[in-house]
């Protein structure tokens, strides 16, 4: 009995001491968390989304998802193979240009009306607080926070691991201008030594004027937020990014919901809308889309072409690694209004303006 108290004792003590490293950021207080208290997304002591949003889909449970999620053998979860990718010179493309850059998942780099946008970076190669667990595949980590020039505005949709990556994070410090992110997610860069006054937080439709022919707002999405054992203290959110002639929906993480077509009816037509695809399953619907999810969101949102994301990186659901592309690829072309697809390679630049470029479906052939 001794030993066995020793042991839970000792047990106790390494996770107290675990869940205290810095990587778990710091919860909102004092006039942060006032200024929380005030939002219409706040009730009940946690953000909530405009609908009612349950955990897990009905006759799910965390038991049985759990067992599954930890156990149950996927074909191709991971990729055998390299994933192919371009090493493009970021420092050596002109601000004039208006291009993006994808990285794999949902991190991405913006180039646009001469500002810089980085957008969820992780560059660590974990998308996990416990090293080595959810790694990065392999091909996919080409690129690090050396290979970025300097950061007009880093653009963190929410505080989830796979989006708001600490080591990632610390290196970009000297090199990013300003952070724009949901109301509370401030806390965590504030803690690891970001200066306050550069640190723009916002509730959804807010706006955000860059510059006179810049304009950010701030728009829902279906999600939750935690970077521990508490949840939902921190919103999560979608980006409109805006000039006199062009429009980008930067999607965050969601489910699908009426958010949207309401997207769609304030801002919308745009350019291109970035979609979350991928880590998704029936038992976690109302949090992640669906890929028909995604044919109904990108037609909602009034999209002129579409870039999934959310895919490709790390496998954290339990579909084949390429099922996403594959999946909305061929739901796109069996729907009666097809859209163009943007779907380049990691590194390939995207010419934002150029409606006309093609893309290949790099994932075909690659185990």
């Amino acid at each position: 009995m001794v030993t066995f108290l020793i042991l839970l004792f000792v047990l106790v003590l390494i996770a107290y001491n675990f869940l205290r490293h810095p990587k778990f950021g710091k919860k909102p207080s004092g006039e942060r968390l006032a200024l929380i208290q005030k939002s219409p997304q706040y009730k009940n002591g946690k953000f909530e989304n405009q609908n009612f949003t349950p955990d897990l889909a009905e006759g799910a449970n965390y038991f049985s998802v759990s067992y599954e999620f930890f156990f149950k053998k996927v074909e191709r979860k991971i990729p055998a193979d390299l994933i192919p990718s371009i090493k493009t010179n970021l420092h050596e493309i002109p601000l004039n240009q208006d291009v993006l850059a994808w990285f794999g998942h949902s991190s991405y780099f913006i180039q646009l009306e001469g500002k810089r946008f980085l957008i969820d970076p992780v560059f660590s190669g974990n998308a996990s607080p416990i090293s080595g667990t959810t790694k990065a595949f392999k091909g996919t980590d080409v690129y690090t926070v050396d290979d970025l020039p300097e950061i007009d505005y880093l653009l963190i949709t929410h505080d989830h691991y796979d989006h708001l990556d600490y080591e990632t994070i610390l290196k970009l410090k000297a090199k990013t201008r300003k952070v724009i992110t949901a109301l509370g997610v401030g806390s965590h860069f504030e803690f690891w030594g970001f200066q306050k006054e550069n640190i723009i937080e916002k509730d959804w439709y807010e706006k955000i004027e860059l510059d006179e022919n810049l304009i950010l707002h701030t728009t829902p999405s279906r999600h939750f937020s935690g970077r521990s054992f508490t949840r939902c203290n921190t919103l999560w959110t979608s980006f409109v990014l805006e000039t006199k002639d062009f429009k980008i929906y930067l999607g965050g993480d969601s489910g699908y919901d009426s958010h949207f077509a309401e997207i769609g009816q304030k801002f919308g037509p745009f350019d291109i809308a970035l979609i979350d695809n991928g880590q998704y399953n029936k038992n976690w619907k109302y949090i992640h889309n669906m890929p028909e999810d995604v044919i109904k969101a990108m037609h909602d949102l009034k999209a002129k072409r579409v870039f999934p994301v959310h895919s490709s990186k790390f496998a954290l659901a339990l579909h084949a690694w390429d099922e996403p592309l594959k999946k909305v690829t061929e739901l796109n072309r069996l729907h009666e209004k097809p859209l163009p697809l943007i779907t380049p390679l990691i590194g390939e630049i995207v010419e934002l303006k150029n409606e006309h470029q093609k893309f290949k479906q790099w994932w075909n052939g690659i185990n």
